[in-house]
């Protein structure tokens, strides 16, 4: 399975196979009831797009990357975007090639970059420093049993 990023202005092409446009919004001059034809997708997931906060909070903070992944991540766990992964699963499992569409210009640091991992099984990080990270950056020694 290959899973492409595209900017959602760019042309379709043969090798993009089931097009997902992973925005809350359609892009400027297509119409929400045409959307899906004019940009030839198989599928919109609004709600895998980060919250209009959030996605506020990152334009200003470009350098918070693994902050804005944490926060999105949690954002992914509501009920609607839970079903709209689900269909993203299903629809990355009966395709060979899924491009996730998206507006951002920074293609490598955009919520859709976080939808290609979670699709290749790339799990998501420790998020604390807690006691297993710390031993397996080797900075503390495991404690002698008593």
């Amino acid at each position: 399975m290959s899973i492409l990023l595209k900017r959602v202005s760019q042309a379709a092409s043969p090798e993009d196979g089931a097009r997902v446009l992973v925005e809350r919004r359609p892009p400027r001059g297509v119409a929400k009831a045409a959307a899906k034809e004019a940009l030839a997708l198989r599928a919109w997931l609004p709600l895998l797009s980060p919250s209009e906060e959030l996605q506020h909070w990152f334009n200003e903070r470009p350098r918070q990357w693994p902050i804005f992944r944490r926060r999105y991540l949690e954002e992914l766990c509501i009920e609607g975007a839970e079903d709209s992964l689900i269909e993203l699963h299903a629809i990355a499992a009966s395709e060979p090639n899924v491009t996730l569409l998206t507006s951002a210009k920074d293609q490598e640091h955009s919520h859709a970059v976080i939808l290609r991992d979670l699709l290749g099984g790339v799990r998501k990080p420790p998020s604390t420093s807690g006691p297993t990270r710390a031993a397996a950056s080797g900075r503390i020694r495991a404690r002698r049993p008593r």
